[in-house]
């Protein structure tokens, strides 16, 4: 098989515009919009849930088993806890992430009346006032506020602002696109997913026609909450996959170049077939592959597979360096990402019976059972007693 061409620029473009758009989990309408008006521009048809989730589909040549790939436009962020008495803001984290990675970061507090600038600093953050009892305060959410960049030194005047509780805080991305290929922003978890998708899309749209069963490309809203993909299936889709990060980290195998295969997350393994069947693909397009098993992180197909939707499921990654905190991705991973997308919903179906939700074992895979057999080399000796 041929993988298709991915237009870098074109997903370069698409990331670059959805990190500029805020959208903390709850507060994702306008990306939903935009992401909605890119699904146009394609020519892909899509409809919308009540709070926001995007089902796209590219219709195949049957209507079932169908494939799903899904990525979440939901960020990271926080949210106004209470208005303190010095007029700076007590706030808790959308998402779950470190306090430390909140230090210094710019904000936008969205109010009723609008969006205020900020910054959440430490309570003590000034040198000059506390000396070295900066370096000793204590890392955590109850210890940092964010100072309003308007005339707020007390409860009152943040108040007459429409500061209160509850009020979203999205946390500016400050990408940076290098010329080298490597990407440094917060929140390409996973609006970077999220790019690939559409550059995958993009690809598909002279060749959709080759396509074996229909596809959806599902973009949802509240993955990092963990809702996810909960609600998003049609009882047609037997397969689902989730686009997300890979954290490039000490003790695990991802890598910031080629695709991650997620062989298990916190939840457990991912099916078997699937998963090898992704890992085939690559070698057969001769694309860049690493498996790795994630511990402490969970995905879109998680909280599908909770939700009781009986699909076969898969994880792909990008490669991610610093996750929830200051990431940094390479654009080589983002290709992988997308040639592989594509590679694999023009592949032939591998189990007809998956058709059915419930069926006979007449069609049933079968996993390995006998043990290996071990060859002795040439060079290897026996040794005689």
């Amino acid at each position: 098989m041929t993988i298709l061409h991915i237009d870098l620029k074109y997903l370069a473009d698409r990331l670059d515009e959805l990190l500029s758009i805020p959208s903390p989990t709850s507060y994702t309408d306008n990306v939903v919009r935009h992401c909605g008006q890119e699904l146009d521009r394609l020519g892909v048809p899509f409809e919308v849930t009540r709070r926001g989730a995007i089902r796209a589909i590219l219709g195949g040549k049957a209507r079932r088993p169908a494939r799903a790939i899904a990525a979440h436009l939901d960020t990271l962020g926080a949210q106004v806890k209470a208005i303190k008495d010095n007029g700076r803001i007590e706030v808790v984290p959308i998402g779950h992430w470190n306090a430390r990675f909140a230090e210094g970061a710019r904000c936008t507090i969205f109010t009723e009346q609008g969006g205020y600038r900020g910054t959440i600093l430490p309570l003590k953050a000034s040198g000059h006032t506390f000396g070295e009892e900066i370096d000793e305060q204590p890392s955590g959410w109850a210890h940092v506020e964010v100072r309003v960049d308007a005339r707020s030194s007390t409860v009152e005047e943040a108040r007459k602002l429409g500061i209160d509780v509850g009020d979203i805080v999205a946390i500016d991305p400050q990408p940076e696109f290098l010329e080298n290929g490597f990407i440094c922003s917060r929140h390409l978890d996973d609006k970077a997913g999220v790019a690939v998708m559409l550059a995958a899309l993009q690809a598909l749209a002279p060749v959709k026609d080759r396509l074996p069963v229909d596809v959806y490309f599902l973009f949802t809203i509240e993955e990092e909450v963990g809702v996810g993909a909960s609600n998003i299936l049609t009882e047609d889709v037997a397969s689902l996959i989730a686009v997300d990060n890979g954290t490039s980290a000490p003790g695990q195998n991802s890598a910031e170049f080629g695709v991650t295969v997620s062989m298990a997350d916190r939840n457990g393994p991912f099916d078997y077939h699937l998963t090898r069947q992704l890992v085939g693909l690559c070698v057969e397009n001769d694309i860049i592959y690493q498996k790795d098993v994630f511990r402490h992180y969970r995905s879109d197909v998680a909280s599908a597979v909770e939700a009781g939707h009986d699909v076969r499921t898969a994880l792909i990654c990008f490669g991610i360096d610093a996750s929830h905190g200051w990431e940094r991705i390479h654009i080589h991973s983002l290709r992988s990402l997308a040639e592989l997308i594509t590679a694999y919903v023009l592949s032939p179906v591998a189990f007809k019976r998956d058709v059915e939700e419930v069926s006979t074992l007449k069609g049933f895979p079968r996993q390995p059972t006998e043990e290996a057999e071990q060859e002795l080399t040439s060079d290897v000796e026996i040794e005689e007693d």
